[in-house]
Parts: structure tokens; sequence; C-alpha cells
């Protein structure tokens, strides 16, 4: 599209953002009326460890979203020259999961617990045992139900919960609601209805019916809107919350908040039974849209939704990249002890190919990437490592290529269960997200540890912005009727762009042997969190 074409599109509001927050960037895009991506903004922020939980702070939350949008709003004036007003469409989407627990005057009860924390695990195995179905530790419901064990004196007050999306949509238009997808990770949905399942709903009462709280579940969670829905209109408020300028007009209308999972299928159009996707960055999860149940219940592999809410498994790793990046990091700040600069995509992009040139199984060199705890290999607590043997074969390209391998491994453990036990067919995967940024080395290194065809779009990098701006556009645009997987097959990816590679078997045999060696030596992570 053309610079005239995308100004048109802004000034007659044929446009719709998506702003999401990940765990280290709040990332705003804003795409135009053929879907194409015409701006964006972003906004880097931390989590921080106090007092044993994983958190960020509310302020932290307001001033990322500002900030996100504001650097959008600097991108338009430098692209186009034109001021933004308005947009057509908005959607929230943001990391899944985790606590936010709020009276009936709004006021947080307890710090945000975010997806990272892993301190719910008595509470996760009596609620699967109870339900029959998987739990994982970083679901609202087991952070509710660890509260209720730990007998903690705020759920007298509580009055609502919600995730990071549907709270801040809720700060832009005053409804509490979510899209499927984000809140199947509140709560277990049932497929029949694509309402939280009413069966477990009961049971949880019941379970905590001698404690006396002036609640039920069903009060405390959001209602759920189907995709393409209408979600509520930008407030007065929430228009001078976002932008404190006043530039922006009130009166734009939302579709429902979603989870970065949801984003992510939609922003690598994996919406359908065997296609899935691999989003990577400072966690990873992969997502297998179903075309059946599991034959059985696995702790390593959550049962969610799609947007539309078709059944999903889920393998998400609470780690990924965030020891890989401060390595990285370190390199930089060695380059300026010798007067280099070295500009930040050059710095990843040079590692990650020299990483090509390491051995297939890393020469004798493992990274163990736990910044925090690991539900899928039972670890509660991380502390990054890295091991080698004597007679391994130090170098850059090994160091590296272990980083890059260690980001994937526990992936891999939960992918070999849904592969080779429950023998789940895949048609399609696609990788994007930060480690498919480099051409060729995230989706080489995927394609060894899954043994299978990678596809990455020419897309790869916007993320799960790009994903929740689709959905608003397919709220605003939309034929009547149109499912959501015809309107991404028919509408957004029928022209666009993506690169396949198939696996090596000689990085197939080496990852293999790599996470053979990685998973042996846990024992080594498990001693240092109760050493160090």
């Amino acid at each position: 599209m053309s610079v005239n074409e995308a100004k048109t599109a802004i000034l007659n509001n044929k446009t719709a953002l998506g702003i999401e927050f990940g765990s280290t960037r709040i990332k705003a895009v804003l795409v135009d009326d053929k879907y194409d991506p015409i701006a964006s903004g972003s906004y880097e922020w931390e989590n921080r460890y106090e007092n044993g939980v994983w958190t960020y702070s509310l302020d932290d939350i307001h001033k990322g979203l500002q900030g996100s949008y504001s650097d959008l709003v600097k991108d338009v004036q430098e692209k186009y020259g034109v001021e933004l007003t308005s947009v057509g469409a908005l959607g929230i989407s943001a990391m899944m999961h985790g606590y936010l627990a709020f009276d009936s005057s709004d006021r947080l009860l307890v710090p945000f617990r975010t997806w990272r924390n892993t301190n719910t695990g008595a509470a996760a195995e009596k609620l699967t045992a109870l339900f029959n179905f998987n739990i994982p530790l970083r679901w609202s419901v087991a952070h509710l139900y660890q509260c209720v064990l730990d007998g903690e004196s705020h759920l007298q007050q509580l009055s609502s919960m919600n995730t990071l999306a549907g709270y801040v949509h809720y700060l832009l238009t005053s409804r509490r609601v979510l899209g499927v997808g984000d809140a199947a990770g509140m709560f277990p949905i049932d497929p029949a209805t694509g309402q939280y399942d009413a069966k477990m709903l009961a049971a949880f009462d019941r379970l905590v019916a001698d404690k006396n709280y002036p609640w039920t579940l069903a009060d405390l969670l959001p209602e759920i809107l189907p995709v393409g829905t209408p979600a509520g209109t930008l407030t007065p408020a929430g228009a001078a919350l976002l932008d404190p300028s006043g530039t922006l007009q009130p009166g734009a209308v939302f579709c429902p908040p979603e989870g970065d999972a949801g984003t992510g299928m939609v922003a690598t159009n994996s919406v359908a039974p065997g296609t899935g996707n691999v989003s990577a960055g400072t966690s990873v999860f992969a997502m297998v849209v179903l075309d059946r149940p599991l034959a059985r219940v696995h702790r390593e592999i959550d049962m969610v939704t799609t947007p539309a809410g078709d059944l999903v498994a889920m393998v998400h790793c609470n780690n990924c990249t965030s020891d890989l990046n401060a390595w990285v990091g370190l390199f930089a700040e060695f380059a300026e002890c010798f007067g280099i600069k070295a500009d930040k995509n050059k710095l990843f992009s040079t590692l990650y190919q020299k990483a090509m040139e390491g051995d297939k199984d890393c020469g004798g060199m493992i990274a163990c990437n736990y910044y925090s705890g690991e539900p899928v290999t039972g670890l509660e607590e991380g502390r990054p490592m890295f091991l080698r043997r004597p007679d391994s074969h130090l170098g850059l390209a090994n160091f590296m290529r272990s980083h890059l391998y260690a980001s994937l491994a526990t992936l891999k453990i939960g992918l070999d269960i849904l592969l080779k036990e429950e023998d789940v067919k895949i048609d399609s995967i696609t990788g994007h997200g930060g480690l498919f940024k480099t051409k060729g080395v995230g989706q080489s290194i995927l394609a060894a540890a899954m043994n299978a065809p990678i596809s990455v779009m020419e897309t790869a990098g916007e993320g799960g912005a790009w994903g929740m701006a689709l959905l608003a556009a397919y709220m605003l645009f939309k034929k009547d009727g149109q499912s959501l997987g015809d309107y991404l097959d028919s509408r957004v990816f029928a022209e666009r762009k993506s690169e396949t590679m198939e696996p090596d078997p000689a990085d197939v045999a080496g990852f293999e042997k790599y996470t053979k060696q990685y998973q042996a030596c846990l024992a080594a992570e498990k001693a240092a969190v109760q050493a160090f």
C-alpha cells in the first residue's frame, strides 16, 4: 500500500489497532483495510521478583499502555504527516493466565501474580484430580485455590478476577469481558457451549463451600464473548488514559480481549484442525488445533481453545530466550569495552548465524535456561546455568547453539508426548516471535526439535499485536456469518508469502542427543535451586 493509501485509511478510520502486553515489550500495531501493518509502537518493560512473586505494578501497566500508544502516534506522524485522532477498531491482548484480584471498588487486593509464578503446585494437583482435567500452575483458578489453601484474608473482599488483557480492556471500556481463548486460561471451557464448564464451576464451589466466601466462582469470572462480537467502546476516561494528550477521541469499538496464545494462532493462520504454531520469546508455547480430544490427561499439556472456541493442545514453557538475551547483552557490553557500539539487531543476527557453524549436538555443552520455575519438567524455581564437559568443544558457535537449543528443549519434551504418545497429526506448523527474526536460524532449530517442516511468514516479527489487530479487523470488516478461519484464509493470508524449511536429519539427531543430555542435567539444576 502506498503512503497516500495508508494515509487515507487512517483519516477514514479504515484501520484496526492491536496492543499486546508481552513479557518484555508492549507492542502496538495499526493495520489498514488490507490488513497490512502501517504503523507500530513499542514500550519495553520488565517484571519484578518481589516478596517471592513475579509481578508488574498497575503503574507499570498504565505507563506501558501509554508508552506503546504514544510511540505508535509518533510513527504515524513521521510516516504520514497526520495526527491520529481515532481508529476504526481496537483490541487488547496480553500474556495469559495469572491472578489479578479486585474488590468491589476495583482496588487491587494483592500484587498481580503473573504466569511466571509456580507456587500453586498443591492447588493445581488438587483441581486436576477434582476435574479430571489438567489445571496448569499459572491458570487463574489455580492461583485462586492456592489462596484458599493458604488462607489468604483478601478472599473475603474478593469481587472479581481478571487476566491482564481483560483488565486493560476494562480500563478502556468499563466492560469486564474476555474472548474465549483468554478465558480458557482462567478456567476450563466447555467446547459445546464456548462458556466456562458448568459442572466444574459447581465442583469448585462445593470444594470451598465450608469457607463461606461471599461469592461463587462464576461471580468472579469475566463474561465470555464470541470472536467478532463488539465488546464495548472507548470511553472518555479510557481515551484519556490511553492518550493523556487528549488528541484521541472516544467512541472506537473494541473486539473481545484475547491472550497471546490466541493472537499467535491468528497471526500465523493456525486456527483450523491440523494446524499449529510455535510462539517463541521470553516464554515459548506450541499450539496444535485438534480434531479430537486427547486420550488421557497429561500434566505437561494444557487444553485451551482458539479464539473461535475450537479445542487446542498447548505446550507452554515458562523459559525461552531470557537467558539467551542476557548472554547477548554481555557480548554487547564486551564490545563496548573496545569502543564498539553494536547495533542490537545486528548483534543478535550475527550471533545466531554463528551458532549454525557449531556441532550438531553442541559439542558437549548444555545451557539450562531456567530463569523461573518450569512446570513441564517439575521445577518450582530456576537458576540459569551453563555446563560443559572437560572435553567439550568450547567456542562461540557451540556456545550460542547450545543456548538456542536450550530455548526449545523443554518445548520438545512436552511436544514429544503430544506427537509420539497421543499420535496427534499436524499438517502445518508456523513459527513466529522474536526467535524467528533472524532468517533461517530459529526456523531450522525448531524443525530439528519437532522433526517436521516449519513455515515462517514474512510477518513473523510482527507477532501477537498484529494478530490482535486482525481480530479487531475481523469484527470490523467480516461478511455476515463469515467464520474466523474463512476470513483469514480468503482475506488476510491469501497472498501472503511464507517460507518452509524441512528438517535436516543431522540436526534432528543432534537435537535428540542434546535433549537427552539436557534432561539428565536437570538433576544439577534441581541441586542448584536447593544450594543457591
